[in-house]
């Protein structure tokens, strides 16, 4: 797949394949293509594919709106979650839910329904009672907009999870509260493409695979031992690896 945005191309042939129970890491240094991918896979309007496609569940993932692919089992956890002033988080929350199973033909949950499968995925995330009752992500901390994106998991249960450097500007306990809510979403019945800079979160969440994303390019794909040796020797020995 070829993306660009205005006259700049950013991802410049990118090929992968991600089956189902598996989790990808994609890593590489600033301006590589890593949240590119993840968000033109989301469908958001500003990039342009100028060449390849994608296959989602055997249908073409890049004409479908954006609302479809969310229907459809894509989610994305945003790297920088953003505020909803008076949108509640709880009728945010039941609203997407009751969306994701209207499309697979199921009926609305009751509010006693809801609020019980609610307060178990607040459990898991540790996200206090009281956060649901506000605006969405209006005056959470940094730390609580990230747990929010993993309640938010917890409840649609996607298919495909797109997180977008969800380890961001997290200390210690919030990195293990958000690991710990996308370890127990891992399922033989889902997927992962988790981008990240570092590969402390790899400490908490395994990946199967791990690529490098060098000047739009993935410059070498591997296993959990490849991150490691990405924290000793950082990025620049792998430009030699990309294509020219």
């Amino acid at each position: 797949m070829e993306v660009s945005i205005g006259d700049t191309q950013i991802l410049k042939g990118i090929s992968l394949t991600v089956n189902i129970g598996e989790v990808h890491a994609i890593m590489g240094p600033n301006g590589s293509g890593k949240s590119t991918l993840a968000n033109v896979l989301a469908g958001r309007p500003e990039y342009k594919i100028t060449g390849g496609e994608v296959l989602y569940k055997g249908q073409n993932l890049l004409a479908m709106a954006p609302e479809t692919r969310a229907r459809e089992g894509v989610f994305l956890a945003f790297q920088y979650p953003v505020e909803l002033p008076g949108v509640r988080s709880w009728q945010f929350l039941k609203t997407s839910v009751d969306a994701m199973r209207q499309h697979r033909g199921e009926k609305e949950l009751r509010v006693r329904e809801f609020d019980r499968l609610l307060e178990a995925a607040m459990e898991t995330v540790e996200i206090e009672g009281d956060l649901v009752r506000r605006s969405v992500n209006e005056g959470y901390s940094g730390g609580e907009k990230k747990r929010n994106e993993i309640l938010q998991l917890a409840l649609l249960k996607p298919t495909l999870a797109l997180l977008d450097e969800t380890d961001s500007g997290l200390d210690i306990d919030a990195l293990r509260i958000v690991s710990n809510g996308v370890n127990q979403y891992k399922s033989s019945e889902r997927a992962i493409v988790m981008v990240t800079h570092y590969q402390r979160i790899l400490n908490y969440i395994t990946p199967d695979y791990v690529h490098v994303l060098v000047d739009g390019n993935i410059a070498m794909s591997g296993g959990r031992e490849l991150a490691l040796e990405l924290e000793e020797k950082g990025y620049e020995w792998l430009r030699e690896e990309v294509p020219a």
